[in-house]
């Protein structure tokens, strides 16, 4: 344990963070930058008198969940909480799961990208971010319910509207191949994330397509370069995909963008425009 760097790491650490940061009130009289070190203790679920000496170098060695604590307190990157298990003299185990949060820096970029649709899907295949178009798109993600906004459940266990199997891309084979063999790697990171494990059982049990891509031990996937959504008010819609990964995060941005000029990028402005709402057609 590097007691001296470690009160250095966290005293840096609180001074980033404004109360607003963390949904606390700003108040008067602040004289340093940042959090007070009582209300990181009260984030940290520990003594102020122990966080104190921490910031000191005179605390003993932090347990594990002393440390977890302060790692969710302060809002630490995946690679500051490594440095911090590591100055404590505590190295990190696995990650429990995978990384939900996005940057907000990501949002941020996909409302940027009026004239392409694009998501955000976790290591499970949860959508976890999106824009409006992609909402057009595929489907209004915040209508759903966490368990539903996952990809993976979504190919394999339905629904499939008007037989249409993920909405309709023409990949979906490719696409269910894929999941499951980057699924498989998924669950060696996260051998210990029971959402992950619970989501395998259920695929397992419930798809044979599944059982079977899973039985074959594959896990290396090869990416969609385009695809086309059978989309039911706008028909065929012909996409490049492209899927940025967030290697910090362990997520991936994936953003689907028509041909200048074609059929398809008309498709993708009539849906800007349509959003989610429901077009009635008289019979």
């Amino acid at each position: 344990m590097d007691r001296r760097e470690l009160a250095a790491f966290l005293r840096s650490r609180r001074e980033r963070i404004t109360p607003a940061d963390v949904g606390l009130p700003a108040g008067t009289r602040r004289r340093t930058p940042g959090l007070r070190r009582e209300e990181v203790a009260q984030l940290a679920f520990i003594s102020t008198e122990y966080y104190t000496r921490l910031e000191q170098a005179r605390a003993p060695r932090p347990s594990r969940e002393v440390l977890t604590g302060l790692a969710r307190a302060l809002r630490l990157s995946d690679a500051e909480r490594t440095h911090l298990h590591h100055l404590a003299g505590a190295p990190p185990g696995p990650a429990a799961g995978p990384p939900r949060q996005v940057r907000q820096s990501i949002v941020d970029l996909l409302r940027r990208l009026p004239n392409a649709a694009a998501i955000v899907v976790s290591a499970m295949y949860e959508v976890i971010a999106w824009n409006d178009l992609a909402a057009a798109l595929m489907e209004d993600f915040s209508a759903l319910s966490r368990r539903d906004r996952n990809l993976a459940r979504r190919a394999f266990l339905g629904p499939h509207q008007d037989e249409r199997r993920l909405y309709g891309v023409t990949d979906a084979g490719e696409f269910a191949r894929a999941t499951a063999e980057n699924l498989r790697a998924a669950a060696a990171r996260y051998s210990d994330d029971p959402e992950l494990t619970e989501l395998v059982a259920e695929l397992h049990a419930g798809s044979e397509e599944f059982a079977r891509l899973w039985a074959s031990h594959d896990v290396c996937a090869r990416p969609t370069l385009c695809k086309t959504f059978r989309h039911p008010l706008v028909g065929p819609v012909s996409v490049n995909c492209d899927v940025l990964d967030l290697a910090d995060r362990d997520q991936r941005v994936v953003i689907y963008t028509a041909d200048p000029g074609s059929p398809s990028e008309e498709a993708l402005r009539l849906l800007s425009v349509i959003g989610t709402q429901r077009m009635e057609v008289p019979g």
